[in-house]
């Protein structure tokens, strides 16, 4: 789409209304590099439990295979952590090249 007619949706467009339409639009493009801190959990996630699990048959190692449990617990919050901030730096920058429009 061109500049000028950017600045003309710009105008005809409520702030939210603009933000929410370029996101859209970007959105894919944005997930670039969260989707690989992403992917970088989810390995780790599946690796604490399934070293943990393993840890469950030995005896002396059942602390450690807890131990990974709780930490696997814990990185699963980091999931929803993840979007939340992309959909936060996302919509700032289109907030703020919507400011710069006006």
């Amino acid at each position: 789409m061109s500049s000028t007619r950017q600045e003309a949706n710009a105008n005809s467009q409520t702030k939210e209304q603009y933000v929410d339409i370029s996101m859209g639009k970007h959105e894919i493009f944005f997930k670039k590099e969260y989707k690989i801190l992403y992917t970088i959990n989810e390995f780790l996630l599946g690796l604490w439990f399934l070293v943990g699990s393993i840890c469950f048959y030995f005896e002396e190692l059942k602390t450690w295979g807890v131990t990974l449990f709780v930490l696997g617990s814990m990185q699963m919050l980091i999931r929803p952590s993840i979007r939340l901030v992309h959909s936060f730096h996302m919509r700032k920058h289109y907030e703020r090249e919507y400011e710069e429009k006006q």
